[in-house]
């Protein structure tokens, strides 16, 4: 890191919690309580705490389940979310700390590796550099900006593989990780903040990780990280240890004095002991029991004590022992330095325009290497266009009656787009957790991204509408006209893309899988029952009459009865007689030709844009978390 020094300073910081508020409203109601009705309790997470940390050094945060890292990471980088600070400061660079400082100096990488499972990982970071870098980088440098980064994450040997999830067979676990430090170093930060990077990964692969981050870290970085208990030869590697217990520091210093300083107070680590484990099961609340509970409490919050009269008087609370320098080795050299630059232009980011030409790519290239998705939704919509198709082969010549004509076409807008709803919720809610990390970083504008969303899979939802079309219609021995067929085809077309745009709403509307699934059935079971079929026009009362208007499967229903009627003439036997009747009066008995045939295209085409800006405006708006479940 060429850029400026940096230093974080927390001062005096209290932090409450309210329990009410970290319930979401569906979990309470399950309690058959009304949301007002539950009262929470507020619980202190961060007590009295204060640290100072520069460039140069990398801090940990050690302590147990609960003692308030996670909670601590959140407020230094404005995401601490159903909490209050009731006191204190968070100053980056002597400034108060705010969204748009963070995201100008300081990389988050979360918990959770959010990627994208089908590129490799140069083209993971590839996309990213075109996303995050200043305009006025030319491509080379955008490729030498990934080599370096590739280099000194140690990712060359998996450069080329695809990044792979749960689902997908990928790069390991540690080398997943290392790819999502790589996406956030590619801006070149000067402060790393890291949630647990080492949690799920074995121990030589994290002993591996710390090394790296040590590494950044002398090469003038700022990295803190939390972690749990660390093994001895990872904990020698912390420049600075901090260990919390219920929110409060029991000890901030060098790691290599911590032994020291416990000792002092007549707590010395047994011999071959990881001092880690020790003071961490130390300062650990057991709550089997009240008696051990409180006991528990009791010397944390003695040892806490102990500590701030310890630090009382230090400008940067940190405790060493007597006779030692207070200004640091990093401190001292980072003063003699002189400063270099990155680049005296202009680091002005890509605009909305050519985040949606990165973003359309990036997608398409994901969407189309995950082959055995596509196959599955192909083979799917053409055994429903088979099945069907080959039910109604059998008239033969002998074209099909006018009943089994009207069930078929309604079949036809009915069946695929229920399918297409699922699967449709659930993609949105397996990238989920990408976008919401990406849009907190400021990667790319929802705007960018809604659009690349649309037009991106608009090739897989043409394909997917054309094997599903073509079998059923001529299987079936409808119109063969060619534009009665390309005129069905259309409105099959844009009933499937309203059930699309109709299941990203949900999607993008509601918290979790489960709910967003079940408003979307809802949705087009209200919409199949009103479409004019099950239940004539004419016949349904007030309400079920109001949401046949906005039922896309009653508009595209329509539309289909007059493409295949109008002008087609069918015999119609009364008695001895026979006589040819207009296939348009049929469905003016239905009550359906009550428009013209354009304005079917027109309320379809209209209902499409009305959920795709309701999509736009919940995506805009509603900023759900990156994963809630049940």
């Amino acid at each position: 890191y060429s850029g400026e020094r940096n230093e974080l300073e927390v001062n005096n910081l209290h932090y409450e919690v309210d329990t009410a508020a970290q319930i979401p409203w569906y979990e309470k109601l399950s309690e058959f309580k009304l949301p007002w009705e539950i009262k929470g309790s507020k619980q202190t997470a961060i007590n009295n705490l204060s640290l100072r940390v520069c460039s140069g050094q990398m801090l940990a945060l050690i302590g147990s389940s609960g003692c308030g890292k996670t909670s601590l990471l959140d407020i230094i980088t404005c995401r601490g979310e159903g909490g209050t600070m009731t006191s204190g400061q968070i100053l980056i660079n002597g400034k108060p700390n705010t969204p748009h400082l963070v995201k100008k100096n300081i990389a988050h990488v979360r918990q959770d590796d959010c990627l994208l499972p089908h590129l490799t990982v140069r083209e993971t970071l590839a996309f990213v550099a075109k996303l995050r870098l200043p305009t006025h980088f030319t491509q080379a440098q955008r490729d030498q900006r990934v080599d370096d980064v590739i280099a000194e994450l140690r990712l060359r040997q998996c450069a080329h593989t695809r990044v792979g999830n749960d689902y997908v067979r990928g790069v390991s676990g540690g080398e997943r990780r290392r790819v999502s430090i790589a996406v956030q170093l590619l801006w070149n930060p000067g402060i790393l903040i890291l949630d647990e990077p080492t949690s799920g990964l074995d121990s030589f692969t994290a002993h591996n990780l710390v090394i790296t981050l040590s590494r950044l870290a002398q090469g003038n970085r700022l990295v803190l990280l939390s972690v749990h208990q660390p093994r001895s030869d990872i904990f020698q590697l912390f420049d600075l240890v901090m260990l919390l217990s219920s929110g409060s520091p029991v000890y901030f210093g060098a790691a290599r004095h911590m032994v020291q300083y416990f000792t002092a107070l007549g707590h010395p680590c047994p011999r071959y002991c990881n001092p880690s484990d020790f003071y961490v099961d130390l300062i650990s609340i057991d709550r089997r029991s009240p008696e051990q509970e409180a006991e528990c409490l009791e010397r944390s919050s003695e040892l806490a004590a102990q500590f701030m009269e310890k630090v009382r008087g230090a400008d940067n609370h940190i405790w060493k022992p007597a006779g030692t320098n207070t200004v640091t080795q990093t401190e001292s050299e980072s003063k003699g330095e002189e400063v270099i630059t990155i680049s005296q232009q202009g680091n002005s980011l890509p605009g909305k325009l050519h985040q949606f030409t990165i973003l359309i790519k990036r997608h398409m290239y994901n969407d189309f290497r995950d082959l055995v998705t596509l196959l599955v939704h192909g083979f799917e919509a053409l055994l429903m266009s088979l099945l069907v198709g080959f039910l109604y082969y059998g008239a033969g010549e002998k074209h099909l009656s006018i009943q089994d004509t009207v069930a078929l076409l309604y079949m036809i807008g009915a069946l695929t787009p229920f399918a297409v709803v699922l699967d449709v919720i659930a993609k949105c809610h397996r990238e989920r957790a990408m976008l919401y990390h990406e849009l907190q970083d400021g990667m790319y504008s929802v705007t960018s991204y809604f659009f690349a969303k649309v037009l991106g899979e608009l090739p897989e939802h043409c394909v997917f509408t054309l094997v599903y079309g073509l079998p059923i219609y001529w299987l079936a021995g409808l119109n063969e006209a060619p534009d009665r067929f390309l005129l069905n085809f259309l409105l099959v077309w844009l009933m499937v893309y309203c059930s699309r745009a109709m299941a990203l709403f949900a999607a993008a509307l509601l918290p979790t899988l489960q709910t967003s699934s079940f408003m979307g059935n809802s949705l087009f079971t209200v919409f199949y029952l009103t479409g004019g079929f099950v239940i004539s026009l004419e016949n349904m009362w007030l309400v079920a009459s109001w949401m046949s208007h906005i039922s896309f499967i009653r508009w595209g229903f329509d539309g289909m009865l007059q493409v295949q009627f109008r002008g087609h003439k069918y015999p119609v036997s009364i008695g001895n007689f026979t006589i040819h009747v207009d296939g348009i009066h049929v469905v003016e008995a239905m009550n359906m030709n009550q428009y013209p045939l354009y304005s079917s295209y027109l309320v379809l085409l209209a209902i499409c844009l009305v959920f795709m800006l309701l999509y736009y405006l919940s995506l805009k708006f509603i900023k759900q978390k990156s994963s809630q479940d049940w």
